[in-house]
């Protein structure tokens, strides 16, 4: 009957989260909304009408707002209304508290987003002035609006996962930022070493002489001269090389760092302390990847409490630890309704530009989580090559006569096929069937090739 109205998918959708919000946001209750602070917390309680039937401050930490809760529910009683509905902005970690304390005291809570509001701020008198209290009363008229979302709700699994995540990202940001600048300062004090490997920075021998000899090439000759300055070198490699994550040395590039230590192309004045430096920043490097091996494990143990590791492994080209990078981000798949809604929580999905006649640039919306569209981009590079069916679609798009996209616009049209492959398998706990992923696309990547 829906079709016959001429409603579309997206249309029935949006009309049974309004419903649903409206049940929470219902005309019977009035909306608490706070403006949150460190010390300072702003309270007003409005009809859905934005009538303001009361304002108070807290002065007080988030977790003492219990009694705020208490009177807010009292204020709205004598004036009608069964019950309240808390309302706040996700900024910081303040709104998890306040979360807490709704679910002690039985009431609902709605997140406004902190966008959303200051979009509303100008739009309330056309200017940009902001208080505390102004912002309150816009977060109950956005919730009266229905303009709110229901925020997740974890369990300590996934709670963990995501703060496993985001520890990861942190390790892999320092351990890129000091690869850079082992290479960086290396260029300009000692160019012969950095060019003893092909990729030094990823060359685990070339990594543990660096440690041995601190990026010093004195250090290096120090060693002597001949078969036994170079066993003696290779030795001191052997047993740091473990460190690193390899068993065996290249005495390629060992004979390359010897020959590459009497080099003197180097700017003199910043040698000494260049060096120091990038001794440095290659302990950071160390650390940072044995901080970001702990993280891998630890997720993949989430992972498998979760009973996702095998449902995974199915999936060519997409390792445990790729998975987890995204579903730290997501959160439980099982919340979103269709796979669509994933790929719109990424800031994946195509946004159409046009009015009339006029067709502009389709784009992604680029909102959503912007670190789980960078996990989902890592791990489309790893699947690229040994997903055939991943592969075939990037190939299509990149070779149909008609809107062909560039590289980088197809891997994000693959990226966001890989989500809602993951939302399949995992929503349903189906292993992957390529004919399934396959879908409309029926040439393989043998037949495009």
């Amino acid at each position: 009957m829906s079709q016959s109205r001429g409603l579309s998918r997206g249309d029935r959708r949006r009309n049974e989260q309004l419903k649903r919000l409206r049940s929470i946001v219902s005309r019977e209750r009035a909306v608490l909304a706070v403006d949150l602070a460190s010390d300072k917390q702003v309270f007003v309680l409005t009809d859905h009408d934005s009538t303001v039937l009361a304002r108070k401050t807290f002065r007080c930490s988030p977790w003492k707002l219990d009694a705020a809760i208490s009177w807010g529910a009292t204020q709205a009683a004598a004036a009608g209304h069964r019950g309240i509905v808390l309302a706040c902005e996700p900024t910081g970690n303040r709104w998890l508290i306040v979360a807490e304390l709704a679910v002690a005291a039985g009431v609902e809570l709605v997140c406004v987003q902190p966008m959303l509001v200051a979009r509303a701020r100008e739009a309330e008198d056309f200017t940009r002035d902001k208080s505390d209290d102004k912002d309150a009363l816009i977060i109950a008229r956005l919730t009266t609006q229905l303009h709110v979302y229901l925020p997740e709700c974890p369990d300590q699994r996934w709670a963990r996962l995501r703060h496993l995540g985001r520890r990861r990202v942190q390790q892999i940001v320092a351990e890129t930022a000091a690869r850079q600048q082992v290479r960086d300062l290396l260029e300009y004090v000692w160019p012969a070493g950095l060019r003893a490997a092909a990729d030094p920075m990823r060359a685990k021998t070339w990594l543990a002489a660096m440690s041995v000899v601190g990026c010093d090439p004195a250090a290096v000759r120090g060693y002597g001269t001949g078969a036994a300055g170079r066993a003696a070198f290779g030795r001191a490699v052997s047993a740091e090389i473990g460190q690193w994550g390899a068993t065996r040395v290249c005495w390629r590039i060992i004979d390359a760092l010897i020959a590459a230590a009497d080099d003197s192309h180097a700017v003199a004045a910043h040698r000494a302390g260049a060096l120091e430096r990038a001794a440095f920043a290659l302990g950071d490097l160390r650390l940072a990847r044995a901080g970001r091996a702990e993280a891998d494990t630890r997720m993949r143990t989430v992972i498998d409490e979760l009973g996702y590791t095998e449902l995974i492994d199915t999936i060519p080209g997409v390792s445990v630890i790729s998975a987890a990078a995204i579903l730290a981000e997501t959160g439980d798949l099982t919340r979103f309704d269709s796979a669509r809604a994933l790929v719109k929580h990424a800031g994946l999905c195509p946004r159409e530009n046009s009015s009339g006649r006029y067709r502009g640039t389709t784009t992604i919306s680029g909102r959503g989580r912007p670190l789980l569209r960078v996990a989902t981009w890592r791990a489309v590079w790893g699947a690229l090559g040994h997903n055939e069916i991943l592969t075939a679609r990037h190939h299509h798009l990149t070779h149909r006569d008609h809107n062909k996209l560039a590289d980088n616009q197809a891997r994000v049209a693959v990226a966001g096929s890989l989500l809602r492959q993951l939302h399949a398998v995992l929503t349903t706990r189906t292993p992957w069937d390529p004919t399934i992923a396959a879908g409309g696309l029926t040439h393989t990547r043998q037949e495009a090739a």
